[in-house]
């Protein structure tokens, strides 16, 4: 059953979208009358749609205001924002371009658009321009920066555009490179990301999609604190780190010590496999209501020079102000120790150390490193870590926890198992004897009944035991 809290929290955010995006939409609704009998000569009390002043939204607690205050949107920006949401929010609005040049019975090529399937007017990049620009030729080849690459709709995956012959409903289409496309960019469809779609209007971001432009993939567990079994050690400085993701923002904001301390959060978790470390970072997600993205480093490092960076720019940008966590585990194969420089290869390979180090220093997300051994990372990163936290092979108590809560309540134990004993005799880590509580269930489970067996458990012992190169 939902929380009350959180139905209340729902509630609000919806109330708060909602009312921001009615006066979003009513300007956008007078912007649209007044470019239209500006292009027809009508009547009207403007000279250009910029005289037009948008809602000011500067305290408003939306989502909506948010994403304005986060990334500063000038007045075209807003505009493109507001016509790629119409179609979601108030389609009726696009009707109008409908409209048919009489003398060719057709629809007036300057408006752009598609019209889709079901009939419906989808905008495009052209709409846009004509909207903002009219007839002037000097505002239309402006308006083209708002399509770069390096542009913020581009960087931090706000908006994107859609190929013509491509479903203008679809949310997952990569940016597109119109160049490489060999169409007008003009022709392409506004389509605002899952993510910030999802944010601009229930108040909740959809999580971010895998893909070449975002080799990350979203994480998260359905275990609790209590499925955690961890020295306490590590458990009260893990607690540290939800500390400060609970109460940074009012440390840095209300307390204005955002001149004082970086941005965002930097640790590194080190220890051998299997000892908690990914289940740790998703559970500070879980618990803080946070997004947590685990870094695929198969598509981020790269032999290319430059790709490496550029690939890893293309996740910090895209997490920039949205609270993310990024995890990244085997963190070495990044963040690797530096090399004396012999050769130009040595040279490219420092500089991509030396650009890790500056974007994980600006960045004001949480950033969450992983590797095996603390010493296989570079001294510059270890500089600028709020935490380092060791994640060691669980000791003979904790290995009795883990094996003790591992098991379905459905499982029966043979009256052989003597779980204690296990887990004094066997020095396991909790992803190793999670496999063999697999092992032995899907055993129990083959045999036709509930029954764990002391022989089975021995069997996928020794499993885990050889895959670790500790013989049988």
């Amino acid at each position: 059953m939902v929380e009350p809290v959180k139905v209340v929290e729902l509630t609000s955010a919806l109330q708060n979208n909602a009312r921001d995006l009615e006066q979003e939409t009513g300007w956008f609704a007078r912007l649209l009358d007044t470019r239209f009998k500006l292009y027809f000569g009508q009547e009207t009390d403007y000279k250009s749609v910029s005289e037009i002043t948008p809602p000011d939204l500067g305290i408003s607690e939306s989502a909506y205001a948010g994403l304005l205050r986060d990334y500063p949107l000038a007045f075209a920006e807003r505009v493109a924002i507001v016509l790629a949401l119409l179609p979601h929010l108030r389609p009726q609005l696009l009707d109008i371009f409908h409209t048919k040049n009489k003398t060719f019975d057709r629809r007036f090529s300057e408006f752009g658009g598609i019209v889709n399937a079901q009939g419906d007017f989808m905008p495009t990049v052209e709409t846009l321009v004509f909207i903002l620009a009219g007839a002037d030729l000097q505002a239309r080849f402006e308006l083209q920066a708002m399509f770069d690459r390096d542009h913020v709709f581009a960087k931090h995956n706000i908006l994107r555009l859609a190929p013509q012959n491509q479903d203008t409903r679809a949310q997952d289409t990569k940016t597109l490179d119109t160049k490489d496309q060999g169409e007008s960019f003009l022709k392409a469809a506004l389509q605002l990301s899952q993510q910030c779609l999802g944010l601009i209007t229930t108040g909740h971001a959809r999580p971010a999609e895998l893909s070449a432009d975002f080799p990350a993939r979203h994480i998260e567990t359905q275990l609790d604190w209590d499925d955690l079994v961890l020295h306490p050690d590590t458990l009260t400085q893990v607690r540290e780190i939800e500390i400060w993701l609970r109460h940074g923002d009012t440390l840095m904001v209300d307390w204005a010590m955002s001149n004082k301390l970086r941005p965002g959060y930097r640790a590194l978790f080190y220890g051998p496999p299997g000892t908690g470390k990914t289940m740790t970072a998703c559970l500070l997600g879980k618990a803080t209501g946070r997004d947590v993205y685990k870094v695929d480093l198969s598509l981020i490092v790269s032999k290319y020079i430059g790709e490496t960076e550029k690939n890893l720019a293309h996740v910090f940008d895209q997490a920039q102000n949205k609270g993310w966590i990024l995890f990244f585990d085997e963190a070495d194969a990044l963040f690797g120790k530096r090399s004396e420089t012999s050769n130009a290869h040595d040279r490219y390979a420092n500089q991509e150390v030396s650009f890790l180090l500056q974007r994980i220093e600006t960045f004001d997300g949480i950033a969450i490193l992983a590797s095996n051994l603390k010493d296989n990372l570079d001294v510059a990163f270890a500089r600028r870590f709020e935490s380092i936290i060791y994640f060691p092979i669980p000791r003979q108590v904790e290995r009795l926890r883990l094996w003790q809560q591992g098991f379905s309540p459905k499982a029966q134990l043979e009256e052989t198992v003597d779980l204690e004993k296990i887990a004094t005799q066997f020095e396991l880590c909790g992803g190793s004897i999670m496999n063999v509580v697999r092992y032995a269930s899907l055993q129990a489970l083959e045999s036709g009944g509930n029954l764990v067996t002391l022989d089975t458990l021995q069997r996928g012992i020794r499993r885990e035991n050889i895959k670790e190169g500790k013989g049988g």
